[in-house]
């Protein structure tokens, strides 16, 4: 991610900044999980998420499991230290070698 949108995201409301954080540890998520996880109201995350596509940090996509709901996820995962993530695929705990 680019220091442009660490600024886009700064400037947002502590609603925004609270879902982006549950989706960069836990998700991607419904609109449901991340109510249930960042404890906030439906509508405050409702808020939150526009806020954050708008700026291009969140892409939805269709949630296969029950189509009526949406599944959120950062558009470039990052690291802590700001840093892009390495999306390779991980090693199951039951077959590594």
């Amino acid at each position: 991610m680019v220091d442009t949108d660490l600024e886009e995201i700064e400037d947002l409301p502590p609603s925004a900044k609270l879902v982006f954080k549950v989706l960069e540890y836990d998700g991607p998520l419904t609109q449901k999980q991340i109510v249930e996880e960042s404890m906030l109201s439906a509508r405050t995350v409702r808020y939150a998420l526009e806020r954050l596509e708008e700026i291009g940090t969140v892409d939805e996509d269709i949630y296969f499991a029950d189509a009526r709901q949406s599944l959120y996820r950062l558009t470039d995962p990052v690291a802590a230290d700001g840093n892009g993530v390495d999306e390779s695929p991980k090693k199951d705990a039951c077959c590594a070698e």
